[in-house]
């Protein structure tokens, strides 16, 4: 079950890199006023208008569309390794991301799994369940400790029909899903191991300048394949062969890709042809 947790205190140390000395009072000049205290972070339990206000998917959303929500939103901690909501959950809340990362998984009876998608703070999931009902299609467990405020999917519906703001936002996101999901479903038909592995390696990494690409922390290899669909020795295998071509080197802390414009060449003409 989901846990909740209060904030640290603050140490020495954070106090004397803020400038403070502990066991010294902070005097301030008559007639100058307190400095407006930070944002809290997101609080564990009850939602509040302005802890919503933290998330990206109601940015500029008006208070008369949030109000009903937050009164039923809940902000929950999990740690790493639990399970946020399982395949076949007959449950539809929404569940924004605030802090550390999730992983949406889809498995068989017979142990294969599909890694889809891993998604940070700013993201949310669990939309397609609060608009047609339908049980869970995906496991989500959570990759580190990980704060979500859960929505109730009527409430979330609700909001996002009474706001223009937040209804665009949530078809724009429901498109790049959808385009998302086109495209790796062409790599899975069109294309072999090898370019399959590049495209995910492309989709990965993250520039580093001077025109290579890195992926770090480096993902382990047995994620990969379960990202691509297909085994460990395989992406081991194919991991070798382009490093000894000079595409890319897999280290302790980074798989950099020296070459980028190389995979997707080899990308696009497999499945374009050439020219």
């Amino acid at each position: 079950m989901h846990s909740e947790s209060e904030d640290p205190p603050m140490s020495s140390t954070t106090l004397q890199a803020r400038g403070d000395r502990p066991g010294t009072q902070q005097h301030r000049p008559v007639g100058q006023t307190a400095p407006p205290p930070p944002a809290a972070a997101p609080p564990t339990g009850i939602a509040s208008l302005s802890s919503l206000r933290q998330l990206p998917f109601f940015a500029g959303v008006p208070d008369e569309a949030l109000a009903a929500l937050a009164a039923r939103a809940r902000w929950q901690v999990y740690a790493p390794g639990e399970v946020v909501v399982d395949s076949g959950d007959p449950t539809d809340e929404v569940f924004f991301v605030a802090e550390g990362a999730v992983r949406v998984v889809v498995r068989t009876a017979l142990g294969y799994e599909a890694i889809l998608n891993d998604l940070g703070a700013g993201s949310f999931f669990g939309e397609l369940a609060a608009i047609d009902g339908v049980p869970r299609s995906a496991n989500v467990t959570a990759l580190q400790r990980t704060r979500v405020c859960a929505v109730p999917g009527p409430a979330f519906m609700d909001a996002a029909l009474a706001s223009p703001v937040a209804a665009r936002r949530l078809l724009r996101l429901l498109a790049s899903r959808l385009r998302a999901k086109d495209e790796r479903l062409l790599e899975f038909m069109a294309l072999p191991v090898r370019q399959r592995l590049m495209a995910e390696l492309l989709r990965l990494s993250r520039d580093r300048g001077g025109g290579e690409r890195a992926l770090s922390p480096p993902p382990q290899q047995h994620v990969l394949a379960a990202r691509i669909g297909t085994r460990r020795e395989t992406v081991s295998r194919e991991m070798a062969e382009m490093a000894r071509s000079g595409l890319l080197t897999v280290g302790r802390r980074a798989i950099v890709l020296h070459r980028p414009d190389a995979l997707q060449t080899e990308i696009e003409t497999r499945l374009r042809g050439p020219g």
